[in-house]
């Protein structure tokens, strides 16, 4: 079986030489996705032994695991793993994630990180991403990086990531639950230390990830997350606009905060009704 180690990387150019290094020893090639460095990754990496693809301009970390896929699918390999190339994942570890794509027990495996292991602050905004992105499944860790993937799990994906950004992890998570591939997890050790060596706040991170499962769920079923909820305000402004009528023929006089509540729920409702049927539609016309 031939093992591609994939490195997606933005400015990294103090730990990805190390990274590299350790890589080769487990894997038959190492690609490192330069995407848009100002510093010198791609010289460093190159001069470690990787192969370096270059974006030229930052097109986000989906755009880098597409291109690694592409490259994977390309060159024939069996199976593709993908890491962070600052150096919180250990490179040595990479057979504990290929080992399940061997044995052919699993499709898609995901390292797992402990509580413990993370700073305080990330624990509570892994939490709730792994709930958003779950889908109802019983996965540790959905946001990690460090995964393996067989090349079932690798044609499934190229061409049906949509996003670009750091919710791809997410997306393929819900791809793999879709075509019904077997998911696996292996515990990891990922290293903070002193500092956290990520180039995205946590906190737009978590929010980032957040808008884009939801506009992915909605793409996916517009009319039970735009249509149901527009028809459920729909109704309520409904029964608000009799109530406001029968008022005013009773008693002749114009409820104005009645009406304008009836308006608030049936206008939008209406808006989103309409909106959820035209996606549809269009979600319709592209399968």
């Amino acid at each position: 079986m031939r093992t591609l180690a994939a490195i997606p990387c933005f400015n990294e150019e103090v730990a990805i030489g190390s990274v590299v290094l350790k890589a080769r020893q487990h894997a038959d090639e190492v690609l490192v996705i330069d995407d848009g460095c100002t510093d010198g990754t791609a010289k460093v990496a190159r001069e470690a032994g990787a192969t370096v693809i270059s974006h030229g301009a930052c097109r986000g970390k989906g755009q880098g695991i597409k291109s690694a896929l592409r490259y994977a699918v390309d060159h024939n390999y069996d199976c593709l793993v993908l890491m962070d190339g600052d150096g919180q994942h250990d490179p040595s570890e990479i057979p504990l994630l290929v080992e399940p794509i061997l044995t052919d027990s699993a499709d898609l495996v995901i390292g797992f990180r402990t509580f413990d292991q993370m700073p305080f602050y990330r624990r509570f905004g892994r939490a709730v991403l792994d709930v958003a992105s779950s889908n109802g499944s019983s996965i540790t860790d959905s946001q990690c990086g460090y995964r393996a993937l067989n090349r079932r799990t690798m044609e499934s994906m190229l061409g049906t990531l949509k996003k670009d950004d750091f919710s791809t992890e997410s997306e393929m998570l819900r791809i793999a639950q879709e075509k019904h591939l077997r998911i696996g997890e292996t515990p990891i050790n990922c290293k903070y230390g002193d500092f956290d060596t990520s180039t995205k706040n946590p906190v737009s991170h978590g929010i980032e990830v957040l808008g884009s499962l939801f506009w992915l769920a909605v793409e996916r079923k517009p009319l039970l997350h735009i249509g149901l909820p527009g028809f459920t305000a729909m109704l309520a402004g409904i029964f608000l606009l009799l109530q406001f009528l029968e008022g005013f023929s009773e008693t002749g006089l114009v409820g104005v905060e009645q009406g304008m509540l009836a308006s608030i729920f049936l206008i939008p409702g209406t808006m989103a009704v309409v909106l959820g049927l035209a996606l549809a539609l269009v979600a319709r016309t592209r399968e």
